[in-house]
């Protein structure tokens, strides 16, 4: 089964790159991109995503409360989440995402090798 990554942040550069590095390691993802909450929860409300790539720092929402929102959905209750952020970086900010479901956090610049075993661990783990 192909793999959806549902990859929400407004950075072009890091979406960029990040797409960059899963096509390098020759990764079979479908991706589909956000740049906000609210188009997330669009996408979301039409795919079922195997993962969820978050930052925290959205610009219509907090990641960490839109976290909480899809959450609520049950069918969406069990998608591995992994949080990224440039600013929030702090062992408060991490707790906070744990604590609401995340499965990791990475601050950026994040390494895409990290990221991606984190990836193949959150979905061995879900298996």
């Amino acid at each position: 089964m192909k793999m959806h990554l549902l990859i929400v942040d407004d950075d072009r550069n890091f979406i960029d790159t990040l797409e960059d590095g899963l096509k390098l390691k020759n990764v079979d993802a479908e991706v589909t991109v956000a740049k906000s909450a609210r188009e997330a929860l669009e996408a979301l409300g039409k795919v079922l995503p195997s993962l969820i790539i978050l930052d925290v720092q959205l610009p219509d929402m907090h990641g960490v409360e839109f976290l909480r929102t899809i959450r609520a959905a049950s069918r969406l209750q069990d998608v591995p989440v992994i949080f990224i952020s440039a600013k929030y970086t702090e062992p408060a900010d991490r707790s906070e995402a744990i604590l609401a479901g995340g499965g990791s956090f990475f601050s950026k610049p994040v390494d895409i090798d990290e990221l991606w075993a984190e990836v193949k661990y959150l979905l061995d783990k879900k298996k």
